[in-house]
């Protein structure tokens, strides 16, 4: 069964940390690029961070030099660190494929206070 679990969204104050989790099950994650996303209330969703099947990364302009992504093959896991958090970043955050995405999980909130 396809499958997107994430975790480790909560509540921080502006300029603190949170790690998000995301399992995914073998099929979407082994030999793919994967993705971290956002969806703000009353905004599309977006693409945030990827990361390539060999770590090659890249990220929005908006988290550059604060949020890193990176993944564990062997368990099936891609992360997100954020770090230096600002009330904008306040969305629940997804993962998924970088390319051809799949059915979406649940996501994790992330709220962030001023």
């Amino acid at each position: 069964q396809v499958q997107l679990v994430e975790s480790g969204g909560g509540l921080v104050q502006a300029g603190g940390s949170l790690t998000l989790s995301c399992v995914a099950s073998g099929s979407i994650f082994r030999f793919n690029a994967m993705a971290w996303y956002r969806q703000a209330p009353g905004k599309q969703r977006e693409l945030v961070a990827a990361i390539s099947e060999i770590g090659k990364t890249n990220y929005a302009d908006s988290v550059k030099g604060r949020f890193t992504i990176s993944r564990d093959n062997a368990k099936d896991t891609v992360y997100l660190q954020m770090n230096s958090l600002k009330p904008e970043d306040t969305a629940v955050y997804y993962c998924n494929r970088r390319n051809a995405v799949v059915a979406w999980g649940k996501g994790t909130l992330v709220t962030v206070s001023s």
